[in-house]
């Protein structure tokens, strides 16, 4: 039998309370962001095809995620078609020469969503390994959820919700990779939505008392959003400052700003659209791969949807 020490006690208390109010595992999460932030920073600034792989590589996960939980609720989606589609559109998205890398995304993403869209229509019974994984889920505390037989067309709704919400938002995670200063557009699109998290993570646990949709996330705050947008707007600004010259960096100010007001405000609409999905499904978490985080698309839904206007917004301004 193990007991606490009188001395512990207080920070155990500190610490048991913050993963109450932020609803996960505190260390975990630090650990586990930790450990992607070495991942993600290590490819980028040694080989930019490792990082093309890291994005290839959560890319199948977020689908397969998302594959199961559809699953839950009795939607089928063609993964295979998913996994090979999405592979060819980021690859040939980066390799392909002599065109524009954009044409070439915007390409593939469609010939994602014929081909998955046909395909869904054939698709009449879940893999062993699906099966699996929505017997586990349904075992979860806050994923009790009664399989239904959907028609046709809500199995290719379905798939083509996973199109757009994965293969089409994560090529706007890759086409930075093939323009000018590909390290510093990546930071801005991994790491400023990951930074508005954390400003929000931070001030809802030290402030949050106004709820800013209680229906549909419970935990998101309106002081938990002025901290994204400061963290967010921090972190514009730095990697502006090391990515410039004094010059640039004061002419860019106006815009790196506005860049970052942006990233936190679409970030968090990101977060409820991901907690509207899964509260229609009757889960807790999208997966539970990452510690503390949950799935892959519980840790990536903001980032998803901050990159393409990242990506517009880098262009428009001229950054």
């Amino acid at each position: 039998m193990t007991h606490t020490s009188p001395t512990n006690q207080p920070q155990e208390n500190a610490l048991d309370a913050i993963n109450k109010r932020t609803g996960r595992n505190m260390v975990q999460a630090v650990a586990t962001g930790a450990l992607l932030v070495a991942m993600v920073v290590g490819s980028l600034v040694f080989e930019k095809q490792i990082f093309l792989a890291l994005v290839i590589v959560f890319v199948a996960i977020a689908l397969w995620e998302l594959r199961v939980d559809f699953a839950v609720i009795g939607i089928r989606i063609p993964i295979v078609a998913l996994w090979i589609m999405s592979t060819a559109t980021m690859l040939a998205t980066f390799y392909l020469p002599g065109v524009s890398h954009t044409v070439v995304a915007a390409i593939g993403c469609l010939l994602t969503a014929a081909v998955v869209a046909l395909t869904s229509t054939i698709v009449r019974s879940n893999h062993q390994g699906v099966d699996k994984a929505v017997a586990k889920k349904r075992v979860h505390p806050h994923s009790q959820v009664s399989a239904r037989e959907p028609k046709t067309m809500t199995h290719v709704g379905a798939s083509l919700l996973a199109v757009f919400y994965v293969t089409v938002l994560a090529s706007f995670i890759v086409l930075p990779l093939t323009r000018d200063h590909p390290v510093a557009f990546e930071f801005m699109i991994i790491f400023l939505p990951s930074l508005g998290d954390i400003g929000g993570l931070i001030f809802g646990a030290a402030f949050g008392t106004h709820k800013l949709s209680p229906r549909i996330s419970p935990k998101k705050s309106v002081e938990g959003l002025l901290g994204s947008i400061l963290f967010a707007v921090v972190g514009s600004l730095a990697i502006g400052f090391f990515t410039y010259s004094r010059s640039d960096f004061v002419m860019h100010l106006p815009a790196l700003v506005i860049l970052g007001v942006c990233v936190a405000i679409v970030g968090l609409f990101g977060d409820l659209c991901a907690s509207m999905l899964k509260r229609d499904m009757g889960l807790k978490d999208m997966g539970h791969i990452l510690a503390g985080h949950g799935g892959v698309l519980d840790r990536a839904d903001s980032i998803l949807m901050c990159a393409p206007v990242i990506c517009m917004l880098v262009m428009a301004f001229g950054l």
